[in-house]
């Protein structure tokens, strides 16, 4: 199958390894990864922080860029969601109900990593090997709005040599949400000390999710606390095999 990463700003700027690590599954799994260049921010914090009207221009390019391919796919429940849930909704305030059609096409097309592998390529074990003890984190968008339910856990579960251990109140925001994290920073902190409470009363050493915008405000809380405990995406646990 060719597949169109859509790799996300936040993981190209920040956490590059991401989307290697996504390449790097996928081509193992025996699928072609197409990586359109021209791809940019798809306009999730534009919208989510009310400029509906100047996103219309990036929803137009992420359109255009991806409109080509079968299936796309994003190692973020985050963005897939705004792809799946603002994209045709913005394309209609708007008044270009031709973009929100076409913007409706793509976003049948798009998946988050742990959906591609289960429903669409109808694998749950990928192969991987991963020797350390291991938490996972659902994400709000991907659990609320994408409703991946227990698709990476399923993955989690076949990866040889892990011990996964669940997590205390797993479904409780982590506190990032975007500029929620600027804008309400002590509300933020609060729930991100309550995140990394249940992280550590699980004796993890690594707590894993699908989402590096949500893994890089616990990470950076562990590592501030020097616990030793490290976060790491699924797309990247998913891609390391014992001869890794």
């Amino acid at each position: 199958m060719r597949i169109a990463l859509f790799v996300t700003c936040l993981a190209d700027a920040m956490a590059p390894q991401v989307g290697r690590a996504t390449v790097a599954l996928l081509e193992r799994l025996g699928h072609e990864v197409v990586f359109p260049a021209g791809q940019t921010c798809c306009g999730q914090m534009h919208v989510n922080t009310g400029y509906r009207r100047e996103a219309v221009p990036l929803v137009r390019h992420h359109v255009e860029t991806f409109d080509p391919f079968d299936v796309v796919v994003a190692p973020s429940g985050s963005c897939v969601g705004s792809v799946r849930h603002q994209h045709a909704e913005v394309a209609r305030e708007a008044g270009d109900g031709a973009l929100a059609r076409r913007a409706e096409s793509v976003a049948g097309r798009t998946y988050e990593l742990s959906e591609l592998l289960v429903d669409v390529l109808g694998v749950e074990d990928v192969g991987a090997y991963y020797p350390h003890r291991v938490t996972y984190h659902p994400t709000c968008h991907s659990l609320r709005m994408l409703r991946v339910e227990d698709k990476p856990l399923r993955l989690l579960r076949k990866v040889r040599g892990m011990t996964l251990v669940e997590l205390p109140a797993a479904e409780q925001c982590c506190g990032f949400g975007g500029t929620f994290a600027l804008k309400n920073a002590d509300v933020s902190t609060a729930m991100l000390a309550d995140k990394m409470s249940n992280v550590l009363a699980t004796g993890a050493e690594v707590a894993t999710a699908g989402d590096a915008s949500c893994l890089m405000h616990i990470g950076g809380g562990l590592s501030r606390l020097r616990t030793g405990t490290r976060a790491v995406h699924l797309a990247e646990i998913l891609a390391t095999t014992e001869t890794s």
